[in-house]
């Protein structure tokens, strides 16, 4: 495609404009957030053309910048992003300015899959065995593969295809990567951790990163699944359109609309049959104890009227990363700042759709291990060890480190003394945490951002933290591996700020600069919470119907019970074709 045409493309595009015939305000079903989950489950209801659909979505369409895959670090400074910050934790994010860590949250057409590293990973089949154990039938793993094959158009060259699928709308590749994702894998193997496709039934091992990348562009969920069917006249999408609160009749318990704002007028709509929720982990429960759903005792305080006492907002997990460990080699291997500004590499980004700019913004490779510190049987691994190709230096600390939040001494500390030099990074991931945290509402106007405590490292016993500790003693074996000292790479030792009153290396060094330099992966899932009627923190049934309240559903990350080994970003997806035929089948005998 010439420069010309692609600019044209994507800077013309408008999903809003799809649809304008305007019909009134009756729908069968509405759909709020059109994320990664809300624009699958948006195609796939609009599949039946009887029904007609309204999707609605607080933020805009992406753009030029959005598109381009190694862009990624700029998206936390757009409009595409809320802008949330966990509040304070004492003893935690000392690296962070005013301690303040922040959750990135999509807003536009896409979700999160529109600002995110477009890493696609499925989580193991454990997690989907567990959450299914848990009183929440059809939610195996033989259950839910099936729908992330249907999703899935997948072309790594590598991929084991019995667990792949071709035909889907979401596009699937391995994204660009240096020579020192070949040295990663190979020193793994030599610590005996194999090769394998961590999104087949295989939990334990090393590869190449898969993501959702199509022809060269980031594939959002809005990408994939709007695109293709925005032709169809019974699906109306709008944009810009801030969703208030859900519309329930207080005597019979039945959503029968969504208030929603554009503009700062306010408008309803009506839906004959229901509502689905798809607005995010932090946005959904927000918009349920809107709506008088939820913690009795703060809603009232708030002056809501509550409806159905249900532990929304609570359960919250989360992928913790540590971003740490800083490494250093005299080899040219890793990714430069000049590799993507030269002549060269905008011309493959524009031109062939190749090169350095069409990376998963430096996310090169993952390993799942089991630490010494799991408690699990079987090979369920508890971290993730994800490789980036270049660091927070690699940009001289212009932009990665920024939308961080990270404080200047923190970076002159760890971070500088690698600038211009062949460096990466191993951020580590627990997939298992212990410890829960919780979101409420800050009031009860719903421009209001609510309260976010992530609660991180607050389980007994401190398992969590002895988890990444178990992590870092890993690492530290891999450093030693042949494969490793061929490349002559070191780990920059520099202490961080606020712990050099510890020894270097103890284990009581580790765990206060673990407490200091922790981040999310923005993974946060459970806040709506699905399990059995006799599960008291349970929000929704395995079908995702909300307990006590017809007509309403929720259908994204908040449903999940418990952290999962996976960047969230495919499963909320797997969350939207499943909820789909939940609610196809619920209205099969029932098309009008």
């Amino acid at each position: 495609m010439k420069l010309h045409t692609f600019l044209t493309t994507y800077l013309t595009i408008n999903f809003a404009s799809c649809n304008t015939i305007d019909s009134g305000n009756d729908y069968d079903f509405i759909i709020v957030g059109a994320g990664s989950a809300g624009s699958v489950i948006a195609s796939r209801l609009s599949e039946n053309l009887i029904w007609k659909i309204l999707l609605l979505e607080a933020g805009d369409e992406g753009n030029l910048i959005s598109s381009i895959p190694t862009a990624v670090s700029l998206l936390p400074f757009t409009k595409y992003n809320w802008g949330h910050f966990m509040e304070v934790q004492p003893n935690l994010a000392q690296s962070y300015n005013d301690n303040r860590m922040p959750w990135h949250k999509g807003r536009g057409l896409g979700g999160t899959s529109l600002i995110n590293y477009m890493i696609y990973t499925r989580g193991n089949r454990f997690n989907y065995d567990q959450w299914a154990a848990q009183g929440n039938p059809g939610w195996s793993y033989a259950d839910v593969l099936p729908y992330f094959i249907k999703s899935e158009n997948c072309s790594v060259k590598n991929a084991d295809y019995a667990f792949h699928g071709v035909d889907g709308y979401l596009g699937i590749s391995e994204p660009f990567q240096t020579k020192i994702t070949d040295v990663f894998l190979k020193g793994l193997h030599e610590l005996g951790l194999p090769f394998i496709d961590y999104n087949s039934n295989k939990t334990l091992g090393a590869s190449p990163i898969q993501a959702n990348i199509f022809q060269g562009r980031r594939h959002t969920s809005a990408d994939a699944f709007l695109k293709p069917v925005k032709h169809r006249f019974n699906l109306h999408i709008k944009t810009r359109a801030f969703a208030r609160k859900v519309l329930i009749d207080e005597k019979t318990k039945h959503a029968f609309g969504v208030e929603y704002e554009v503009s700062g007028k306010i408008f309803k709509a009506m839906a004959r049959k229901e509502v689905i929720l798809s607005a995010g982990v932090i946005n959904s429960p927000q918009l349920l104890m809107l709506s008088g759903i939820g913690p009795k005792q703060e809603l009232g305080q708030l002056g809501i009227s509550v409806l159905k006492d249900l532990q929304v907002g609570r359960n919250l997990q989360d992928n913790l990363a540590f971003l740490g460990l800083n490494f250093v080699t005299p080899e040219d291997v890793t990714l430069r700042f000049s590799k993507f500004v030269n002549l060269v590499s905008i011309y493959e980004v524009f031109e062939s759709r190749t090169g350095p700019w069409v990376g998963a913004g430096g996310a090169q490779a993952i390993a799942y291990i089991k630490t010494d510190e799991s408690e699990e049987l079987g090979p369920v691994p508890d971290m993730e060890l994800l490789l980036i190709g270049g660091s927070l230096s690699t940009d001289y600390g212009l932009i990665l480190r920024t939308g961080m939040n990270i404080r200047d001494d923190v970076y002159n500390s760890l971070f500088a003394p690698t600038e211009g030099k062949n460096s990466f990074m191993i951020f580590l991931s627990h997939l298992t945490p212990k410890s829960k945290g919780y979101i409420k509402l800050r009031s009860a106007d719903p421009h209001d951002y609510p309260l976010m405590y992530g609660n991180y490292f607050t389980d007994p016993g401190n398992k969590d933290i002895n988890t990444f500790l178990a992590a870092v003693r890993y690492v530290q074996k891999l450093i030693q591996t042949e494969t490793f000292k061929k490349f002559k790479i070191t780990l920059i030792d520099n202490p961080v700020p606020g712990c050099t009153h510890h020894q270097y290396d103890s284990d009581d060094y580790w765990r206060c600069f673990l407490r200091s330099l922790i981040q999310t992966f923005n993974h946060q899932v459970g806040t709506a919470k699905m399990g059995p009627k006799n599960d008291p923190d349970a929000v929704v049934n395995h079908k995702l119907e909300v307990y006590g309240v017809k007509g309403l559903r929720v259908a994204d990350c908040s449903v999940i019970p418990f952290a999962l080994s996976a960047h969230t970003n495919a499963p909320a997806m797997m969350v939207g074709e499943k909820a789909a035929d939940i609610i196809k089948n619920a209205w099969k005998d029932n098309l009008w």
